[in-house]
């Protein structure tokens, strides 16, 4: 990093109770199978933050840590997160971890074929964030498209594994897509209309 700017802390700085006992599990959960690394669950919960998101959806729950850091945006924006998984095991482990950070009321775990759960979605979405097989993010993107709100963002994760994915959001009229390539890189796209 720049001499001229100050390294960052490695995790966020608790701001209250509930931010502390929310980081204390991240930073539990990072002995585990951390699939997020922490640079990118900070800038999931910094974007669906300031995004002001009430409705955000993951495709890819894993053992939940991604979940943890939405959550400590959503405790803020007063919103609630869908998260599908097809692993019962995996779900099963990010139950517990919602449960010890305390944040089960923010979060619906869907277990199942993602695919063909998602297709019970109505509601408008704000923030989509795609973290499962990488094969399907088109699909996943092309049927999810429609119920993000103008304005509203499509977070994929792994950008270095899915180049027919990033040249897809590239090239559509009505989205504006960045790359952030910290820790494993996302792919942040804006549906402009």
């Amino acid at each position: 990093m720049d001499k001229n700017f100050p390294t960052p802390p490695s995790t966020s700085l608790a701001n209250n109770d509930f931010e502390k006992r929310v980081l204390e599990e991240i930073d539990k959960h990072e002995q585990d199978h951390l699939n997020v690394p922490p640079v990118d669950g900070r800038m999931l919960r910094l974007l669906t933050e300031a995004a002001g998101a009430k409705n955000v959806v993951e495709i890819g729950t894993s053992t939940g840590y991604s979940g943890l850091w939405f959550s400590l945006a959503l405790h803020e924006t007063g919103g609630h997160l869908t998260t599908f998984e097809a692993d019962a095991g995996r779900a099963a482990a990010a139950r517990e971890h919602f449960r010890k950070a305390g944040v089960e009321n923010l979060v619906t775990i869907i277990e199942g074929n993602a695919r063909e759960n998602i297709k019970q979605l109505s509601e408008t979405i704000d923030v989509l964030f795609l973290d499962a097989d990488k094969e399907g993010y088109i699909e996943y993107f092309n049927r999810m498209l429609p119920l993000v709100r103008p304005g509203g963002l499509i977070l994929a994760h792994n950008v270095d594994m899915i180049a027919n994915y990033n040249n897809f959001v590239t090239t559509q009229a009505g989205l504006e897509t960045l790359f952030y390539m910290e820790g494993n890189g996302l792919a942040i796209t804006l549906k402009k209309a």
